[in-house]
């Protein structure tokens, strides 16, 4: 993605003193920066991954499957990547109509607006690029009310919880199914 085709957004709030929000590819030079969330516990308690803790597997993951992934994006406070968000496409014809989205955000910027903002700026952005996409869904870990509500900020709506969804880390969770829909 070039430069001047960067979305940015002001930050919303808390104590951060502002700051430019935006999404741009993740790249092998953002590693350090990377690393800085993915090998924090308390990033990873609710993601399917275990916390990094190797360069080397930072860089691995960046150019496996950051980069040849069809949307996933570093989210950057002024330049900087601070987490990162996707959104899969779905190869099978009968799912091609929605993708999911996931993300991450470092503990340092939690509570500032960031996620809920680059979540309506990736929305935005994969139903412009996807006209085939009608809905871009979420599943959060019931006990994960923080990433609940950076979705209902975002503009999703919670459709139900799906008990006994999946098993993360050894444990069965229950989960919450959000959706955005292309016409919301």
């Amino acid at each position: 993605m070039e430069e001047q085709k960067q979305k940015t957004a002001p930050t919303s709030g808390g104590s951060s003193g502002g700051g430019k929000i935006s999404l741009r590819p993740l790249q092998l030079s953002d590693v350090d920066d990377f690393m800085v969330w993915a090998t924090d516990p308390e990033v990873a308690r609710f993601c399917r991954w275990e916390p990094y803790t190797s360069r080397d597997d930072g860089l691995a993951y960046i150019a496996g499957t950051a980069l040849p992934h069809p949307y996933f994006r570093a989210i950057c406070l002024d330049g900087r990547p601070v987490g990162c968000l996707s959104v899969t496409r779905n190869e099978d014809r009968m799912e091609a109509c929605r993708g999911e989205l996931s993300y991450a955000l470092g503990s340092g910027y939690w509570g500032r607006g960031i996620a809920a903002e680059a979540v309506r700026m990736a929305v935005a952005e994969v139903f412009r690029e996807r006209p085939e996409l009608e809905r871009v869904e979420a599943i959060v870990y019931a006990e994960n009310k923080a990433s609940q509500r950076v979705l209902e900020k975002a503009g999703f709506t919670r459709e139900g919880l799906l008990r006994k969804y999946v098993v993360i880390k050894g444990r069965t969770r229950d989960a919450f199914m959000f959706s955005r829909l292309s016409t919301d």
